[in-house]
């Protein structure tokens, strides 16, 4: 019984042109609807992995869970039940909305709709990019990572570990509690972060390429105030990548080159030694002593030797680098 990949995510926003040329253009999804105030995109050989309806708020409008069994589904509703959380049985109108054979949805403590689903419809053409990119790193580890801002991490922590069987990668606790979640050899599909908000902080695409993370930056450069992370690597999932902001109100992070953990093996532990090896630097903070003090936290990482280990210990690095 087992939750497997971050399947597909959804938003809600009025500005369906921006989006439009932010995910098909700039990020290069390909655009397959946009009809009856709905966008819809793909990322590979899915019918769908990204849509944007026509709604007020800007934000966060849906995450899609996919499940490794159609009998998953009872025994997440049953657990969920018991736990005293709402659980609803998707009509076959909605199933046929996100191109899946089967769904329960629900809303964690936040209020953040939470979809699990089996059985996601493919296409039977090819995908093809809205600028040229060799592609997305999806399959067995799904569509990327959701990052989410919650009032209380300590409350959202049993909902996913507990109950949804997120299994966590790592965690800091200083100067806010903060988890990363894997379901799959991913480091991490789902995050929370204990900053007092709420909402979606970022969702994560990963590209196949490092290059076409960098022609994206190149093209973010291009705009007034598109770049709201600058480019950097991370400490745990050694990712390299940028964040841009979308036309909702959250970002998107564009990466390459993610970490993936044996899930047999990992074991959860506190990081402390900040969020990237270097660069990120968050310019649309207009704290520049928060600034400050995540960069003097990549001054001690470059201080104390910390980097991402070599291609010849990373095999999986390696093949991407001679391919």
């Amino acid at each position: 019984m087992a939750i497997t990949a971050l399947g597909y995510m959804g938003a809600r926003s009025p500005k369906l042109d921006e989006w439009s040329y932010f995910a098909g253009k700039f990020l290069g999804m390909q655009q397959v609807d946009s009809g009856a105030g709905t966008l819809s995109f793909r990322m590979d050989d899915w019918r769908q992995r990204f849509v944007v309806t026509d709604e007020v708020g800007n934000s966060l409008g849906f995450m899609g869970w996919q499940v490794e069994h159609p009998d998953d589904l009872e025994h997440f509703a049953a657990v969920l039940d018991k736990a005293g959380t709402k659980v609803t049985i998707g009509d076959k109108g909605l199933c046929d909305q996100r191109f899946v054979d089967k769904m329960i949805y629900f809303h964690d403590p936040d209020g953040n709709r939470v979809e699990l689903f089996y059985g996601a419809e493919t296409a039977t053409d090819p995908f093809i990019s809205g600028r040229p990119i060799e592609g997305f790193v999806t399959g067995p580890y799904g569509m990327g990572h959701a990052v989410m801002h919650v009032e209380d991490a300590n409350r959202l922590l049993p909902f996913y570990r507990d109950l949804l069987g997120f299994s966590v990668s790592d965690y800091g606790l200083k100067p806010y509690p903060m988890y990363f979640f894997h379901v799959n050899g991913r480091h991490h599909s789902f995050a929370i972060i204990g900053s007092g908000r709420s909402g979606l902080h970022h969702f994560m695409v990963e590209f196949a390429n490092l290059d076409d993370v960098g022609q994206a930056y190149d093209l973010a450069s291009m705009e007034d105030d598109r770049i709201a992370y600058t480019l950097g690597r991370h400490t745990n999932d050694w990712m390299t990548s940028f964040y841009s902001h979308t036309p909702c109100d959250f970002f998107i992070e564009s990466g390459w080159g993610g970490r993936i953990i044996d899930m047999n093996e990992w074991v959860p532990h506190e990081t402390n030694v900040g969020p990237s090896f270097w660069g990120h630097e968050r310019i649309h903070l207009k704290d520049h002593e928060n600034r400050t003090h995540l960069r003097e936290m990549r001054l001690q990482a470059a201080k104390d030797g910390l980097r991402v280990p070599n291609v010849v210990d990373c095999p999986w690095l390696y093949d991407q680098l001679v391919k």
